[in-house]
């Protein structure tokens, strides 16, 4: 099925069930299309083709069950389960990464951190050792690594991707700045604050009333 689906219907799934997450917080029980668009930005169409290609949520007149209809969208997105990451590269971005609180109470958990300075190895981050890159084999193994997150420098990222490929890891989260191949099975998300600040700035600069671009 998720091979059928528009890759941008995908990626507005979390954004649903984050709303939705926040909404049944709130205590609300029960939205309609329209308020959830209003809520989100987009229009009430949009979400309910996007639901359409999962199946039946609403029913007309009376609206989505929130906490219902944020348990699907979990559900398909495989948020019904714990995901195991492994982070390489502990310098800054790497440590701040897996220092992060946000992920366990999402379903992800940080189980191996890899790095291949020397005076790295051996240390730790919270309960977790940095293990040297010559241990990825069987600590993915071990550990049974779902998805691999990259954050080293753009010269070591092809090469650092490629091992995590190689044993078996297929999701992948890469802030390396640099394009990276991979097989056709192997899923990569690009993470890089640049791109989206220079993206940002073409609209900052074209934002004047008399601007044609606006």
């Amino acid at each position: 099925m998720s091979e059928r689906i528009p890759e941008v219907v995908v990626r507005r799934l979390p954004i649903y069930a984050r709303a939705l997450g926040q909404l049944e917080a709130r205590g609300v029980a029960v939205i309609s299309s329209l308020d959830l668009g209003r809520l989100l930005g987009v229009t009430p169409a949009q979400i309910r083709k996007d639901l359409s290609y999962f199946g039946e949520f609403g029913k007309q007149g009376t609206g989505y069950d929130v906490a219902h209809l944020k348990r699907e969208i979990r559900r398909i997105l495989g948020l019904d389960r714990e995901w195991r990451m492994a982070i390489v590269g502990v310098g800054r971005l790497g440590r701040a990464i897996a220092s992060y609180p946000g992920f366990a109470s999402e379903g992800f958990r940080v189980v191996a951190l890899f790095d291949n300075d020397p005076a790295k190895i051996g240390t730790t981050i919270g309960d977790l050792v940095v293990r040297s890159m010559d241990e990825l084999a069987k600590v993915a193994a071990d550990e049974r690594i779902d998805i691999g997150i990259v954050a080293v420098p753009a010269d070591q990222g092809q090469e650092v991707v490629d091992k995590l490929v190689a044993v078996g890891v297929t999701g992948l989260l890469n802030y390396a700045p640099i394009t990276i191949s991979v097989p056709p099975h192997v899923r990569v998300r690009d993470v890089d604050p640049v791109v989206a600040l220079q993206s940002m700035t073409y609209y900052l600069k074209h934002s004047g009333p008399d601007d044609p671009a606006s």
